[in-house]
């Protein structure tokens, strides 16, 4: 549905987007990641049309911006970052004038802007100046004037910024609803819950450049051990007591904790209780752990701020 390939962007000396490409299906959500200034709104604004690639291409069923600029632009929903609403007009005028702008037909304007009034949850609102919004209703809002014209891919630039858990996941129902009628939808947050929540497969940009893609399962790989034993003991420990046992990856030793990184948990674990055992270790707590995608984020992009 969406293919990217080689998009790249410099200001002056800086470049902001090096060779990024990726690719979404129908019906398929693709994670877009990356720290503050990593590049991720740069590309959805090349993406979109919105901003000049210096080099590369994008192309959305066939339609590439260079040969049919009307075309593409038909085919792209794009939820940007700051709000893009009239806050004097009420919703239901807020979608007709997105809709008219991509060239609808008066014939459907109305009920294309009733209907995705319905996807978002707003339907009862549709009458209302979208100024007695909330944070959340206006992001919905947002949403559904990204739909109207009943685009093949939906951009989504951190659509549930400043929004509380209820409207998230309101936002949530509709994204997935979408979803399961065949969009490809391409979602960059700063929260990580959301992106393991949604994505099929995930993107983590750094520096303008693509550091890792894939399914989670993919990118937990990457780390030295998604699956951690926590051993709270009684005795002394030193990570030779270790050596040996099948399924060990990593071994993070504290005071009276060993944090041990394995390949299973369920196959692994009896055979480090085993090995501590025979070294006269007494084990007082066991608690397991896997990986989340926030690990995997900070194993490819550190912990330094990048405020």
């Amino acid at each position: 549905m969406l293919d990217v390939q080689g998009l790249r962007k410099s200001y002056g000396a800086r470049m902001a987007v090096a060779d990024v490409s990726l690719q979404v299906h129908a019906g398929e959500v693709l994670g877009l990641l990356g720290p503050n200034g990593a590049g991720k709104s740069t590309t959805v604004g090349m993406i979109s049309g919105l901003t000049a690639a210096d080099a590369g291409s994008v192309t959305v069923r066939g339609a590439t911006l260079a040969l049919d600029e009307f075309a593409f632009k038909r085919r792209i929903g794009l939820v940007p970052q700051d709000l893009a609403l009239f806050e004097d007009l009420p919703a239901l005028a807020n979608i007709e004038l997105f809709g008219a702008l991509y060239g609808l037909p008066r014939a459907t304007l109305r009920k294309r802007a009733l209907a995705v009034l319905e996807t978002v949850g707003l339907a009862d609102r549709a009458r209302d100046k979208c100024a007695t919004f909330s944070g959340g209703m206006k992001r919905r809002l947002n949403i559904a004037c990204a739909l109207v014209h009943d685009p093949d891919v939906l951009l989504l630039d951190e659509p549930t910024a400043g929004v509380d858990p209820q409207s998230r996941n309101a936002i949530f129902d509709s994204l997935e609803a979408l979803k399961r009628a065949g969009k490809a939808l391409v979602y960059t947050t700063h929260y990580m819950e959301e992106a393991e929540r949604l994505a099929d497969r995930i993107v983590i940009i750094d520096h303008g450049k693509v550091v890792a893609s894939g399914t989670l399962p993919e990118l937990y790989r990457t780390l030295p051990a998604a699956q951690t034993l926590s051993i709270d003991f009684e005795g002394t420990l030193d990570a030779a007591t270790l050596d040996g046992v099948a399924g060990i990856k990593s071994i993070q030793l504290e005071p009276q904790r060993a944090i041990v990184g394995l390949d299973d948990l369920a196959r692994d674990t009896p055979a480090v209780l085993q090995a501590l055992s025979a070294r006269g270790v007494t084990v007082r707590h066991l608690s397991s752990g896997r990986a989340n995608l926030e690990d995997v984020f900070l194993a490819l992009t550190g912990r330094q701020l990048r405020d």
